[in-house]
């Protein structure tokens, strides 16, 4: 039982230690920035961004690394 709980761990362990690197290092990643196909609705006082293209972006990354790993 203890074997089997800390082999579970693991897995989340590893995926928070990568989103933990990723927000670190946000800032060098230039290409995540600004997308063609972003929106960016700039007024008076405020600014508003709709990452659209980044989020399809990121989500097709995420898919086929699950795809990946499922088999």
């Amino acid at each position: 039982m203890p074997a089997e709980l800390g082999k579970s761990l693991i897995f989340p362990g590893i995926l928070l230690l990568l989103v933990g690197l990723i927000f670190l290092f946000a800032d060098r990643i230039s290409f995540l920035d600004r997308l063609p196909g972003d929106i960016v609705i700039r007024g008076d006082r405020t600014t508003v961004y709709f990452p659209i293209v980044t989020c399809l972006l990121i989500s097709l990354l995420l898919s086929l690394l699950c795809l990946l790993f499922r088999k």
